[in-house]
């Protein structure tokens, strides 16, 4: 075995050692001087290198790299890969943060960690509004190449995952989970979309890692860590996205909201980040003119490169105002609806009773979701699409 392979087989020892978390890894490997010294200290050098007694214990009698291997080779077995910090590919922003992950296991493409991203985060429980802006904006960028970083949960990170995959453009996953264990269950299909389309999931946890709570706030750095701005679409008081928008700032890094309706109890979070200094976010090019310099060049020469002739080359872009013309009825039923609070199709026929038949008032809708104007909600609830 080479020495880089070495490396890497030490820097995966500590991660699985009982005791050992990031920081006391980073000493650890610092006072080495090169990782793959770990498996010739002796029990007092290791416990020397500030390593509880049963951490130099666990790491002097071989189970450590016993337990380092058999991980590698079930990795590789899942069809998945890990980064540590003596590999290439490990991302450049992330070894800025205070305490970056010693191992990264990854499905997916690798190279895209180390592209210019936007995480997106919020609420499990958004409202439709807070759902589709997570959705418009997340295409947007994405169509700009700008890679969609989020954390796969319910909700915001759902949707923000969803809007770029539609858009063709690469979203990356953070689990706080191992990533042979799909949190929550029913995104499993979209896991399987997120990767079948270019993108990557990335984690800092073994396999068979369970979706215990304290994983998540934890993994939370990783996220605004490997981006360059963090965007908040509605978060209650206290909430994992207060911890990923205090990591963005730790971080340096810009922090962008989307201001919600003050009687929702979810808009306390952006719109209190929009109190503290952090950018007032409507559309995509809010995001967009904020970027530094030399990011926006290089996606702008990318968009040029990938263009076709006599295309726009920042793509198509999602309007939240459709510019064709609606027929009368259609008119009517849409004007009911509204973006952030979705309208029960009994209350609609109740409140059009006067204008339209209910068989009139179905077609329109049917027209508008073909149209992609209207979503239609669980239980025959309708709002405005974006």
């Amino acid at each position: 075995m080479g020495q880089e392979e070495q490396a890497r087989l030490a820097w995966m020892a500590l991660t699985l050692t009982p005791g050992m978390g990031p920081t006391r890894i980073w000493k650890a490997t610092g006072r080495l001087g090169a990782a793959e010294r770990l498996f010739e200290a002796s029990l007092t050098e290791l416990e020397g290198l500030g390593m509880p007694a049963k951490s130099a214990q666990f790491v002097f009698e071989g189970k450590a790299r016993t337990a380092a291997v058999d991980e590698m080779r079930r990795t590789s077995e899942a069809g998945g890969q890990i980064l540590t910090p003596e590999d290439e590919a490990y991302p450049e922003r992330l070894r800025e943060i205070y305490d970056p992950p010693t191992v990264l296991w990854i499905r997916g493409d690798v190279e895209l960690l180390a592209r210019p991203g936007i995480a997106v985060v919020g609420t499990r429980s958004p409202s439709p509004y807070g759902a589709g802006m997570a959705e418009l904006l997340s295409r947007d960028l994405a169509n700009r190449r700008l890679v969609i970083l989020s954390g796969m949960a319910r909700g915001v990170d759902t949707a923000a995952h969803k809007g770029a995959i539609d858009a063709g453009g690469k979203t990356v996953a953070v689990w706080g989970t191992g990533i042979d264990v799909i949190y929550p269950k029913e995104n499993k299909k979209l896991a399987e979309s997120i990767v079948a389309s270019g993108g990557t999931i990335v984690s800092e946890y073994p396999l068979g890692t369970f979706p215990a709570p304290q994983n998540f706030p934890i993994r939370n750095r990783i996220l605004s860590g490997m981006s360059v701005g963090v965007l908040v679409i509605e978060a209650a008081e206290y909430s994992g996205t207060r911890i990923t928008a205090r990591c963005a700032m730790e971080q340096n890094r810009d922090v962008y909201a989307v201001p919600g309706n003050v009687t929702n109890k979810n808009a306390w979070g952006p719109n209190t980040l929009i109190k503290q200094g952090a950018k007032l976010t409507a559309t995509w090019e809010d995001i967009w003119e904020d970027l530094p310099s030399q990011i926006r060049l290089q996606l702008e020469d990318e968009l040029e490169a990938t263009s076709s002739p006599g295309e726009s080359k920042a793509g198509g872009t999602a309007s939240l105002f459709n510019e064709t013309p609606m027929p009368a009825q259609e008119r009517i039923v849409f004007d009911r609806l509204r973006h952030d609070e979705s309208t029960q199709l009994d209350e609609l026929i109740e409140q059009l009773e006067a204008e339209l038949g209910s068989a009139e008032i179905f077609t329109a809708l049917f027209e508008l979701e073909l149209a992609g104007r209207v979503r239609q909600l669980p239980g025959k609830n309708y709002v405005r699409a974006f």
